[in-house]
C-alpha cells in the first residue's frame, strides 16, 4: 500500500454545484493513478437523505446511494479503479441510522406506526418499559412546547405537526387529532423534558441507534456489503465509531469473520493519549487521530509553553496548562451527562437498579445514584474502558471518586454490583462514556481552550503543549511493531482545521513574543472567545493581506459554530443574538481595521508554516502505518470545520499542476508540495516501506532538535525541518550537521543531490526543508 485518497461523495440534490458521484471519482481515476495512491477511500455509500452533504445519516443500509450512481455507478468506478491498480475502501456506519425524516426510513416508519409489534422494533435500541417517563411509549422529543399537542393535525393516515409527518397506527384515526395521539406507541415531547426513549448517536436525536448485538440486524445491515464483497467491488472497509455498539468487540470479530482476514478494516476509533488499542480487536488499526497528534505535536516549539501560556492567562483569565484542560474537561462532560445526554443518563440509573439482585440499594436515592454516574462518567480518562487492555480503569476511577466522596459508598458499591453482572447497566455504562467524552470534550473543551488552538483536535492532548522528538519516536516505532497497517491522517472530514491552517498556527509557537505584541494591539470583545477565534484567523488569513468577502463570510460561519459549540455565551439551543454579533462585528473590525496588523505578522510566519505543513506531510506519508490524503491536500488549503472542509475541489487545476511537475517544472508553491507527494509516495511503493524498519535520525549540533529525522529499513532515510524560523532567528543552522551511514545516499526530491558522511544542514536544507534520501551504493 502506498496511501489512501479519502473523497467525500455527495449528491446532486443538495447543491449541483457541489456534486461528487462515483461517476466523478471515475472521471479522475487516471489523476490518483498517477498521483501515486494505492486506495480509493470512499465516504459512506449507503442510502442517505438527498440533501445530505456528508451521508452518515444513512436511511436505507441496505441500497447503495442513488444519488451517488446507485450499485452500477460503484461497481463501474470499482472496475475503473481496479484496472488502474487502485483499490476501494469504504467507510460504513452500523452504529445509526437517519430518523430525522420518519417518512425516508421504512424501518423506522414502521416501528412508529405498530411499536413493540413491528418487525424492526429490536432492530432500535428503545426502550418500551411502564416506566420510562413516556408512559410505555416512544418518547420523540419535537414539539416546540408542551401546550404544541394542541398543533396537531391528522391528514389521513399521517399526523402532522407542522412539517413534521408520522404515521397513524391501522383503526387509531377516529377522533381528535390530541386523540388520535395518545393512541399511538409513540408520544410527541417537548424536546426540553428531556425523555427520550430510543439511543441516539451522542446527543443527535435524528441519528437512532441499532442494535448490532442481534444476530437479525448485523445480517441485514450488512447484506449489501456482502454482496460487495462477493463481487469483488470493495477492498476494505473503515467502520464509523465502533465504541456506540454494544459490543464493539464483538461486532468486529463477525465483521472480520464476513469480509475475509486478508482485507483491510480500520477502525474510527479515538484513543487517549496513554490509551494503547487493544491488540485483541480483529482490525488493522485505527483512522488515524492517534498520529494526527504525533504529527502535529512534533512540530510545537515546547520551549514556547510559558510564554502562550502567560498570553492566553492574560486575556482569558485562564492558563490552560494541563490541570486546566483535564478540570475543564471533567467539568464540561459533568454539563453534558447531566443536561444534554440526561436521557440517556436516567436510563442507565433504572439499568443500575434492574441488574442488582439484592436490596442494597434500597437506600440510595434516584437523585444520589444519577449524580454518582454523572460524576463517574465524567471522570471516565477514554471513551470507553471495557476492553480488556483497559480493565482496570474504571475501579481506578471508582476508588478516587471514594476517596473525594465517601458519603457516595453505597451509590459506588450499588453501580459496582450492576456492572459487574455485565448485562444492560455495564453495557450502557460504556456507550454513555463515549457519548459524553466526545459532547464534553472533542466538541466542548476544545472550543473553549485559547493555549494554542492547533493542538485541539479529535484524539489531541493540549495540555501537553506538543510532543517531544523522544515520545515522538518511540510511538512511531511502536506503530510500526504493532499496527503497520493502520491509517495515519493529517486532515479529515470532522477536523476542526485542516493541516495546512493548523501549520500555520503552530508557528506561531516560534514567535510568541511578536504574537503578544500582535494581541496588545487588538481589543478583546470577549477574552477566551476573541484570543482563540484570533488564532484561526491567523491560520486562514491570505499571505498577500488581500482577503475576499468569501473569507469573511468563512470565517463568521466558522465563529459562529465554534462559539455555540463552546457554550459558554450561546448556544445551539439558546442562542444569544446580541453576543454573537458582537464578536461577528469583532471580527469584521479585525478584517477592515487590524487588516495590516494581521497581515504583518501572517507574513512573519507564513513561510514557516508553509516549511512545517511540507515537513509534516512528508513526515507521514513516509512513517509507519498507512497515509491518508484528504481530498484537496495535495494543495496548501486553507479549511477550516465542516462544512468548510467538504467544499468541492477543484481537480482540473491539480491535473495541470500533476502534468507541470511531472515534466520538472515547478513554479508554485502547490507544484513544491504535489512533487514532495509523489516523490514520497514512489519510493515508498517502490522501497516496499509498509513492513520496513524504523530508526530516529537525530542531528548533532547546536540547533539539533530543529530537524526530525528517520530511517526506514536501512534504504530511505527521512529528514525534515521542524522549527524553520527558530533555525532562521539564529542565523542559519551553523556547524549542526547530521551522519549518515556508510554509503552514497540520493535525495529523491526534485532537484536533489548526492550525499554521504557528515552532512552539515546548512548544505542540506539550502534549497528546501526536506530530504527523502535512497542508498544508492
Amino acid at each position: 500500500m502506498s496511501a489512501t485518497y479519502r473523497l467525500q461523495l455527495r449528491g446532486p440534490s443538495s447543491d449541483p454545484a457541489q456534486a461528487f458521484t462515483f461517476a466523478d471519482a471515475e472521471a479522475r481515476i487516471d489523476y490518483f493513478s498517477r498521483l501515486g495512491v494505492s486506495h480509493l477511500y470512499l465516504s459512506p455509500i449507503l442510502t442517505a437523505p438527498k440533501e445530505s452533504t456528508h451521508n452518515y445519516d444513512v436511511i436505507d443500509p441496505t441500497t447503495v446511494n442513488p444519488e451517488l450512481g446507485g450499485i452500477e455507478g460503484l461497481k463501474s468506478l470499482a472496475e475503473a479503479a481496479h484496472a488502474a491498480g487502485i483499490k476501494i475502501l469504504v467507510d460504513i456506519v452500523p452504529n445509526h441510522v437517519g430518523v430525522d425524516d420518519p417518512r425516508l426510513n421504512d424501518w423506522w416508519w414502521d416501528v412508529l406506526k405498530h411499536g413493540k409489534e413491528s418487525e424492526y422494533a429490536t432492530y432500535f435500541d428503545i426502550d418500551w418499559s411502564a416506566d420510562n417517563g413516556a408512559g410505555g411509549r416512544m418518547g420523540i422529543p419535537v414539539l416546540g412546547s408542551e401546550e404544541d399537542v394542541d398543533k396537531l393535525e391528522v391528514d389521513g393516515d399521517v399526523l402532522r405537526y407542522y412539517d413534521n409527518e408520522f404515521p397513524i397506527a391501522p383503526g387509531t384515526n377516529e377522533g381528535t387529532p390530541q386523540e388520535v395521539h395518545d393512541r399511538q406507541s409513540y408520544r410527541l415531547m417537548f424536546w426540553r423534558d428531556g425523555i427520550i426513549n430510543y439511543r441516539r448517536f451522542f446527543s443527535i436525536n435524528g441519528l437512532a441507534g441499532l442494535r448490532q448485538e442481534d444476530p437479525v440486524v448485523f445480517e441485514h445491515t450488512h447484506r449489501i456489503l456482502n454482496q460487495l464483497l462477493a463481487a469483488g467491488v470493495i477492498d476494505g472497509v473503515r467502520v464509523d465509531h465502533p465504541d456506540g455498539l454494544a459490543d464493539p468487540f464483538g461486532y468486529l470479530e463477525h465483521l472480520r469473520m464476513l469480509i475475509g482476514e486478508d482485507r483491510w478494516l480500520l477502525i474510527e476509533k479515538i484513543l487517549a493519549v496513554n490509551e494503547p488499542l487493544d491488540p485483541r480487536l480483529s482490525v488493522d488499526g485505527t483512522t488515524g487521530y492517534d498520529a494526527l497528534r504525533e504529527f502535529d505535536g512534533v512540530f510545537v516549539n515546547r520551549n514556547a509553553v510559558q510564554s502562550m501560556g502567560d498570553i492566553a492567562d492574560q486575556w482569558t483569565g485562564v492558563r490552560w496548562d494541563n490541570a486546566a484542560f483535564e478540570a475543564a474537561e471533567e467539568e464540561l462532560k459533568s454539563e453534558v451527562a447531566r443536561f444534554e445526554l440526561a436521557a440517556e443518563v436516567h436510563r442507565l440509573a433504572r439499568a443500575v437498579r434492574a441488574d442488582n439482585w439484592s436490596t442494597q440499594g434500597d437506600q440510595v436515592s434516584d437523585e444520589l445514584l444519577e449524580e454518582t454516574l454523572v460524576g463517574l462518567v465524567a471522570a471516565m480518562p477514554v471513551y470507553r474502558a471495557d476492553y480488556q487492555s483497559l480493565s482496570r480503569v474504571t475501579s481506578t476511577v471508582l476508588a478516587k471518586m471514594l476517596m473525594k466522596h465517601p458519603e457516595r459508598a453505597d451509590a459506588l458499591d450499588l453501580i459496582s454490583s450492576a456492572l459487574l453482572s455485565y448485562g444492560e447497566a455495564n453495557t450502557r455504562f460504556a456507550q454513555v462514556c463515549g457519548a459524553v467524552m466526545a459532547k464534553g470534550v472533542e466538541d466542548t473543551a476544545f472550543y473553549r481552550g485559547s493555549r494554542l488552538v492547533s493542538l485541539q483536535e479529535v484524539g489531541g492532548a493540549p495540555g501537553r503543549f506538543g510532543v517531544s522528538l523522544a515520545e515522538y519516536h518511540m510511538l512511531q516505532a511502536e506503530r510500526i511493531r504493532l499496527w503497520p497497517r493502520a491509517m495515519t491522517a493529517l486532515t479529515t472530514h470532522d477536523t476542526k482545521r485542516g493541516e495546512d491552517v493548523r501549520s500555520r498556527i503552530t508557528a506561531i509557537t516560534e514567535v510568541p513574543e511578536d504574537f503578544a505584541e500582535l494581541c496588545k494591539q487588538i481589543t478583546y470583545v470577549d477574552g477566551m472567545t476573541c484570543h482563540s477565534l484570533l488564532q484561526n484567523v491567523i491560520g486562514v488569513w491570505p499571505s498577500d493581506g488581500v482577503v475576499s468577502e468569501e473569507l469573511r463570510t468563512r470565517v463568521h460561519d466558522y465563529a459562529t459554530k465554534a462559539m455555540r459549540e463552546a457554550g459558554v455565551h450561546t448556544t445551539w439551543f439558546d442562542v444569544d443574538e446580541d453576543f454573537e454579533n458582537s464578536i461577528l462585528n469583532w471580527i469584521d473590525e479585525l478584517f477592515d481595521a487590524h487588516a495590516a496588523l494581521i497581515t504583518r505578522f501572517v507574513s512573519l510566519i507564513d513561510d514557516a508554516g508553509q516549511e512545517i505543513s511540507l515537513s509534516k506531510k512528508l513526515l507521514q506519508l513516509m512513517s509507519p502505518g498507512i497515509p491518508d490524503i484528504y481530498q484537496g491536500t495535495e494543495f496548501f488549503t486553507d479549511s477550516l470545520v465542516d462544512p468548510d472542509n467538504r467544499r468541492p475541489v477543484d481537480f482540473d487545476a491539480r491535473e495541470e499542476a500533476l502534468e507541470r511537475v511531472s515534466r520538472g517544472d515547478i513554479s508554485t508553491p502547490d507544484d513544491r508540495r504535489l512533487g514532495l507527494i509523489t516523490t514520497a509516495l514512489r519510493v515508498r511503493s517502490h522501497l516496499e516501506l509498509d513492513d520496513a524498519g524504523y530508526f530516529p535520525v537525530m542531528a548533532q549540533g547546536p540547533l539539533y532538535r530543529s530537524m526530525v529525522g528517520m530511517m526506514r529499513d536501512k534504504s530511505a532515510i527521512i529528514l525534515a525541518i521542524r522549527r524553520p524560523l527558530t533555525v532562521q532567528r539564529a542565523g542559519g543552522w551553523g556547524e549542526t550537521m547530521v551522519m549518515l551511514p556508510e554509503g552514497l545516499w540520493e535525495d529523491q526530491l526534485p532537484g536533489g543531490r548526492m550525499w554521504q558522511g557528515e552532512v552539515p544542514l546548512r548544505d542540506l536544507f539550502s534549497d528546501r526543508g526536506q530530504a527523502v534520501l535512497t542508498r544508492m551504493a
